[in-house]
């Protein structure tokens, strides 16, 4: 004699799908818990501080004012580049002059993050696809958010964080906070400044809008 367990099975199915559901409503509430995970989260795959360093190798004519020469002799003096003396065409391509040409080391490359970095300004995005990075970041304190707003069927607030940072253990050094003020304010405002991390509701909870561009 056979039984049919479909029924049962069914059921449990039906519950288990019910359970789930009920986690993610949990997780949609706008609330200071799915708040912090959120940021968590987003600092666990984007929370680098980087140099802005995004395509190499890295050439410098001699003589230049620009920041890289300035910043690639003390990576070099750290053997987390290696440098060359090239030639490169000027503006008028028939001329050519002395330069620099700056290349990660098997050191360096361990710090050349293949994690998308976002800069907005007021007019465009736009994506690098990898930079070179110096510290990494956690979260401190959530300060607190905005009401959400729902427009277009999209719900979205805003985040306002501080932050801890973990300097790599070259990024703290006297020559590097010198060459790379940016890293040296990161660093000297830990716990005091305050971010702000764009974030919507999907079905499955709060995300930040860097991870999900959808």
């Amino acid at each position: 004699m056979t039984t049919n367990r479909t029924p049962v099975l069914v059921l449990v199915l039906l519950a288990s799908l019910a359970l789930a559901g009920c986690d993610n409503e949990e997780a949609r509430f706008p609330n200071r818990d799915n708040f912090t995970a959120t940021t968590n989260d987003y600092l666990a795959q984007r929370g680098h501080v980087c140099l802005a360093k995004y395509e190499w190798p890295i050439t410098v004519v001699v003589g230049s004012h620009e920041a890289d020469a300035q910043q690639m002799p003390v990576l070099e003096k750290l053997g987390l580049v290696s440098g060359k003396d090239v030639v490169v065409a000027a503006n008028n391509a028939a001329v050519t002059v002395p330069a620099r040409e700056y290349a990660l080391t098997d050191a360096g490359r361990k710090y050349y993050l293949q994690v998308p970095v976002v800069m907005r300004t007021t007019t465009q995005t736009v994506t690098h696809p990898a930079d070179f990075c110096a510290a990494t970041l956690s979260l401190d304190h959530l300060i607190g958010w905005d009401p959400p707003q729902t427009r277009d069927g999209r719900t979205a607030t805003s985040l306002l964080f501080t932050y801890r940072i973990a300097p790599e253990s070259w990024a703290g050094t006297p020559e590097v906070l010198h060459a790379f003020p940016l890293l040296a304010r990161a660093i000297q405002r830990e716990g005091t400044m305050q971010v702000r991390l764009g974030v919507h509701l999907t079905r499955h909870g709060w995300v930040a809008d860097e991870l999900d561009a959808h």
